[in-house]
């Protein structure tokens, strides 16, 4: 896909630039920021017992907190060291001893009074436990009591009513394709991952657009562009270590622009711990903010899109790169008709920027020899999250930013193990290199030597909705076995989520610590298994980054749970007890034998075989996908998509609501405050003059509410988009609907629309009908 290869890390000047200093005030004092040092020295004192483990992790592992890719405290982009507060906050996760006995077979309702947070920190899950009916403590059974039960259990059900399940986590490469190929093995194709939760309209958009769904370009592309454009993504607060790329790209005269509702202060101004000048005075990143409704997107980039069509008609090649869409473009006539039909009016309310502003961005980009565009799961947790990637596309295709230096479309993740988990096939939408298509199962079948089934996989959320289904239906979930993950804490609706998982006869969680799923009952029982880190399995494994660097991180020398086993080779363990008379067939003796598998069974990933010392990688693809607008579609061209502006069903008093992170990692949280506004888990984030226009102070109690659930918070006012509220994720999941998803990709949609009010009114007409009237004030959502 590209012949051009990445050529390493640059270096970062030396010299001072006061222009972009936030203050003179040293280190930000008196200012809300993070607090670097602090932190960092609470993690030390968290892993004194382990303290050389510790350093081994972070000095020879590959980071097993966001995707940016750092191997040991180095990566691809700039020389010198790298280490963010996220991975010395993950970093415990892997030092802890195991949890003790005492606390261990409390009574399950004792334990209960602990949340996520604090059942993190007792320790890790020292061997494997089950609970049936009745019982009000964990028994401690043995690995073949363990499996065995799982696997006489599969033996009874069709596969159609077993589900598999793996979060993003630190998980390698090795595992995700071990459970995507047991999976099937055992006839299931009801599996799914943390990464098709997330990034899923990511891969789909961008592959009926450009024909391969992962970053196209470098970080590296960052540092020199014209322009770089993150869209519904807080990079600053989510993959901090990337703070240190914006640096160097002000540096180089870059121009970053924001795009979301909340005028994020981690994208506006950061104090870099690692770079002298910034830790000292601050760096001012964000050049510009558009503030745009939640949801509304899609109409803004129609709004930049027409522009640069009027801009055509009065100067031709003004707006447009001709050349480029004229090679290597289709679709160009369809994609005008429909921009041109929007009239001014609409695209101004439905995106809430006015027609001016857009102008600006047409005009910034239209000026711009380069440009990259990052995204996250501010475009992506939509019902139309496909749809909002393929209008990102379609900026980047019609001005050629595309398949050359400091240009691109990157997806960003969030978790180390997210590019890879698709790729590998753990997903019920494809397999390792590929789809689902006759052709791909054909393919791995022969690579794989058994038959694939062919019914359509269930996401994890109809996968939940199937566990109440009746005993005799064919999809009833009676078997869900989940390595990582905690569905009370990031799917929408939790109430249902616990009515599901409570319905299902076995639960299984593979995990290295306990969470509040693992607590809740099951009809027949309840199996927890001690799962080893990616620092303890041997033999080393993999992960890809975000800009598709494939990484082996080895194995480090040190303290282990004794009864903690590798993932993968937990899978192939049941997998042979379940089908004994076929387990050659899916038998691994080592992760170096998985890799030479998965280079043949993965095309991209040929070359993964080699990975097997610390420091090893490669990347596939090149450095950037669809090198001189070559694309790997048909024809070799991009695809322009005409995109539909989504209804925003909201009555103009009402608010839209969508979620965020606060000083968290996933739904680890690791700090009641935010350290970028100082805003309190329970804190309701909404614009001032909304406040003020309901009768709301600062600091007011107030209740979120709509025909789905009820938040109760604290109003705390800051610079949002009116009419747009922010309530931090998990917490605020009991407003979000069950069952709407992504047509395309399957993704749990993350906004709604919801009414505020103090909590003395909510409360005064608890019993009275009044509630029930305002609800019904709002529309449902088209599901």
């Amino acid at each position: 896909m590209g012949n051009t290869k990445h050529t390493g890390p640059i270096k970062i000047p030396k010299k001072p630039d006061s222009k972009l200093w936030v203050s003179k005030v040293p280190f930000g004092l008196g200012k809300v920021k993070p607090h670097h040092i602090r932190d960092t020295m609470k993690v030390v004192w968290e892993n004194k017992d382990n303290l050389p483990y510790a350093t081994r992790i972070l000095t020879q592992g590959v980071c097993d907190g966001c995707a940016l890719g750092v191997s040991g405290l180095r990566d691809q982009t700039l020389t010198g060291p790298h280490l963010c507060t996220t991975r010395l906050n993950v970093l415990r996760l892997n030092t802890m001893g195991p949890i003790k006995d005492s606390i261990l077979f409390s009574d399950i309702d004792e334990l209960r009074k602990l949340d996520s947070t604090e059942l993190r920190k007792l320790g890790r899950i020292p061997f494997p436990l089950l609970r049936k009916p009745g019982d009000r403590k964990f028994t401690r059974i043995s690995w073949d009591e363990a499996l065995d039960t799982i696997a006489d259990k599969m033996k009874m059900i069709q596969p159609k009513q077993a589900a598999f399940y793996t979060t993003s986590r630190g998980i390698t490469n090795e595992v995700y394709y071990t459970l995507a190929k047991v999976s099937r093995f055992l006839g299931v194709n009801n599996i799914d991952n943390a990464s098709r939760i997330c990034h899923s309209p990511s891969k789909t958009a961008l592959s009926r657009s450009i024909g391969v769904g992962a970053s196209t370009c470098n970080y590296k592309d960052w540092i020199g562009t014209d322009v770089l454009v993150f869209w519904g993504s807080v990079a600053a607060n989510n993959q901090p270590v990337s703070t240190k790329y914006m640096y160097a790209a002000k540096r180089k005269g870059t121009k970053i622009i924001v795009i979301n509702p909340y005028h994020e202060p981690a994208m506006d101004k950061y104090w870099i711990p690692s770079i002298a000048e910034s830790a000292l005075f601050g760096t001012k990143i964000a050049d510009d903010f558009y503030q745009v409704n939640i949801g509304g997107d899609i109409a803004f980039m129609h709004g930049v899109m027409k522009h640069w069509f009027e801009m055509e008609e009065n100067t031709p090649g003004s707006a447009l790169n001709h050349e480029f869409i004229r090679e290597h473009v289709n679709g160009i006539e369809e994609l005008k008709e429909k921009v041109m039909a929007y009239e001014w009016e609409q695209l101004e309310k439905s995106s809430g920027i006015t027609k001016a502003r857009m102008r600006e961005l047409a005009e910034l980009l239209a000026n711009s020899k380069s440009a990259v565009f990052v995204w996250s799961m501010g475009l992506t947790q939509h019902r139309f999250g496909t749809d909002n990637i393929s209008q990102v596309a379609n900026l980047a295709l019609l001005r050629g930013f595309l398949g050359r230096e400091h240009c691109g479309l990157m997806p960003i993740r969030g978790h180390s193990g997210v590019q890879g988990s698709g790729e590998m096939g753990a997903d019920p939408f494809s397999l390792p290199g590929g789809g689902l298509d006759k052709e791909s199962r054909e393919r791995v079948e022969e690579i794989w030597g058994f038959k694939i089934p062919e019914w359509q996989g269930d996401i994890v959320g109809v996968s939940l909705e199937n566990a109440l289904l009746p005993d005799e239906h064919e999809r009833k979930l009676k078997l869900y076995y989940m390595s990582g993950g905690n569905f009370l804490e990031t799917m929408p609706d939790p109430d249902f989520v616990k009515e599901s998982l409570e319905n299902i006869d076995i639960r299984v969680h593979q995990d290295i610590i306990l969470n509040t799923s693992t607590l809740l009952d099951a009809k027949q029982a309840v199996i927890i298994l001690p799962a080893m880190t990616r620092y303890e399995q041997p033999g080393g494994g993999t992960s890809t980054s975000t800009e598709r660097m494939v990484y082996f991180s080895p194995e480090i020398k040190g303290p282990r749970i004794e009864e903690a086993r590798s993932e993968w080779e937990i899978y192939v363990d049941l997998a042979k007890r379940v089908k004994p008379e076929e387990k050659e067939l899916i038998d691994f003796k080592d992760t170096h034998e998985i890799r030479e598998e998965i280079a043949k069974a993965a095309p991209n990933y040929d070359g993964i075989q080699h990975l097997k010392n610390r420091g090893d990688l490669f990347q596939w693809g090149g450095a950037w996908l669809c090198e001189d607008g070559i694309c790997p579609t048909p024809d070799g061209k991009g695809n322009l998509i005409t995109v539909e502006i989504p209804e925003l069903r909201k009555p103009e008093v009402h608010f839209y609501v969508t979620t965020r992170r606060g000083k968290q990692f996933n739904s680890m949280i690791y700090g009641e405050k935010d350290p970028f506004n100082a805003a309190d888990r329970y804190d309701v984030l909404l614009n001032e003059d909304d406040g003020n226009g309901l009768g709301i102070q600062e600091g007011d109690a107030i209740v979120v509410f709509n025909q789905y659930g009820t938040f109760t918070g604290r109003a705390k006012f800051v610079p949002v988009k009116p009419g747009n509220i922010e309530v931090h994720w998990p917490e605020g999941n009991s407003l979000i609907p069950k069952g709407v998803y992504e047509d395309y990709a399957g993704i749990p949609e993350y906004n709604t629309a919801v009414i505020v009010e103090k909590a003395e009114t909510y409360y005064a007409h608890k019993d009275t009908k009044y509630v029930e009237k305002r609800v019904e004030e709002l529309e449902l959502e088209p599901h």
